[in-house]
């Protein structure tokens, strides 16, 4: 139970009978939060990541940070994107020193055991690699836990039926963390392509510059390397099969390898396909095919490629092609667009039946030609505001409105780019997808990227 559910039951208990209660922020004097009020989260993957999102949650005044659950005791990520260290340790110490005044955080290095030991957490924030994602939202779920999970929600598809399956059931308040989602800039491509500005949509096209991390990567490694001191790596593996470790599996290089992480599709896809499953109301796709730039296999992500999506017609669109491109690929220039306008290093394009919409991202909209830009289309305002991606997850659990990026809509984002991941992982097969039945149509290898074996132990039935 909630601190704010069972809060409210004592308090309505006293209430009958005839005991008034003040309010505890009248006592306490001005910015006193309340008990009933605070929410209480745990951090499972102490990572780059973990400690970028705890950057966005622990402002947030009517937050408490209470425990964190890694394998790993220390990573040292100063010569990777995220120019940090990270880990328990490091983690713990980055908490502590926010809150101040003696503040303790309880670490783990099983996020079962803290889900058995931490019984007044409300909620688990999940940043840890792909591979574990569903199974630690959905073991958080089953333990009555809001849970936010980093994009891609699931490492499969199955795992994404499931985790949305759970949410359901449970009732929980969730929110998949593609963070841009909660942007400015994306809800007024959203807006747009909702009110129809540049008409019926016949092209999309979506890109990112993102590459492999490791660039000579050929293989899986031969052998083992020394294991960094304070990793529990049988843990860190989970549902994946037994192995040495390497250097090149962890931290952060995960991703090229297709057992832990879904390449740049899987990182980016939940990011840059996002405006056009939502403004358009995109369906599962009828077909996909992405081809591989660079040396790929069953086991290596690519350092880049381009995909075709073929989406069905609906009552909102006609039928519509996507076009997907990673690695520094990018798409042709088509007629009407301005030959000074340059096309930004990473968006997206959709080509309608009255002109282009161009859209950089953090760099904004552009509509062409120019006499779309009337006051007609400014400010269509038909999205609820957001407050920031986190501050919306908390929100609903304390009884808001549901999160924008919830289980349902992240399952479905995430299974639309992990259908462009199965194609990668059968090297480049086309894709026939019978959404109802969860079938690459004709090609039975594909049953077991759909669906992976786990590990004993770590079944999420």
């Amino acid at each position: 139970m909630s601190t704010t559910r069972r809060t409210f039951l004592q308090n309505s208990t006293l209430a009958a009978a005839g005991i008034s209660i003040v309010p505890r922020h009248v006592l306490g004097g001005p910015g006193y939060i309340a008990p009933s009020d605070q929410v209480n989260i745990a951090l499972v993957g102490a990572g780059g990541r973990g400690k970028n999102n705890l950057k966005s949650l622990l402002p947030l005044e009517d937050v408490r940070l209470r425990a964190i659950a890694d394998p790993a005791e220390y990573w040292d990520l100063s010569n990777f994107y995220y120019r940090t260290y990270a880990g328990r340790l490091p983690i713990q110490k980055f908490v502590e020193d926010h809150y101040g005044d003696d503040y303790e955080v309880a670490t783990y290095v099983d996020v079962r055991e803290m889900l058995e030991q931490e019984k007044d957490l409300d909620g688990i924030l999940c940043a840890t690699p792909d591979h574990t994602h569903a199974y630690i939202s959905i073991l958080s779920m089953r333990a009555g836990k809001h849970v936010y999970c980093e994009k891609p929600l699931t490492h499969n598809i199955w795992e994404a039926r499931k985790i949305k399956e759970v949410a359901e059931e449970t009732g929980l308040a969730t929110q998949m963390g593609n963070q841009l989602h909660s942007s400015n800039s994306i809800r007024g491509a959203v807006e747009l392509l909702q009110a129809r500005v540049i008409g019926d949509v016949h092209e999309v096209h979506a890109w990112v510059p993102a590459t492999r991390w490791i660039e000579s990567l050929k293989g899986m490694p031969a052998t083992g390397t020394p294991m960094p001191q304070g990793l529990d790596w049988d843990l860190w593996l989970g549902p994946r099969t037994d192995r040495d470790f390497h250097s090149s599996y962890a931290p952060v290089t995960w991703r090229d390898y297709w057992d832990f992480g879904c390449g740049a599709m899987g990182d980016f896809g939940c990011h840059d396909l996002d405006a056009a499953v939502w403004g358009l109301k995109l369906p599962a796709p009828e077909s996909v095919v992405l081809h591989p730039a660079g040396f790929s296999n069953r086991d290596i992500a690519p350092y880049g490629e381009i995909g075709y999506y073929q989406f069905p017609a609906t009552d909102h669109n006609p039928a519509i092609p996507l076009t997907w491109y990673s690695g520094g690929l990018q798409p042709r220039r088509p007629e009407g667009l301005p030959t000074e306008v340059a096309l930004p290093r990473r968006g997206s394009m959709y080509i309608g039946e009255k002109g282009i919409l161009l859209y950089g991202g953090r760099e904004g909209i552009q509509l062409f030609p120019e006499s779309l830009k009337t006051p007609e289309r400014e400010d269509p305002s038909t999205l609820p505001v957001t407050n920031g991606h986190h501050r919306d997850w908390i929100d609903a659990i304390k009884g808001g409105p549901q999160a924008s990026s919830h289980f349902g809509y992240g399952a479905h984002l995430t299974e639309i780019t992990l259908l462009g991941v199965l194609s990668l992982r059968l090297e480049g097969q086309k894709i026939h997808w019978d959404a109802e039945n969860m079938k690459a149509v004709g090609l039975p290898d594909a049953d077991v990227f759909i669906e992976e074996p786990v590990r004993k132990g770590w079944e999420m039935a």
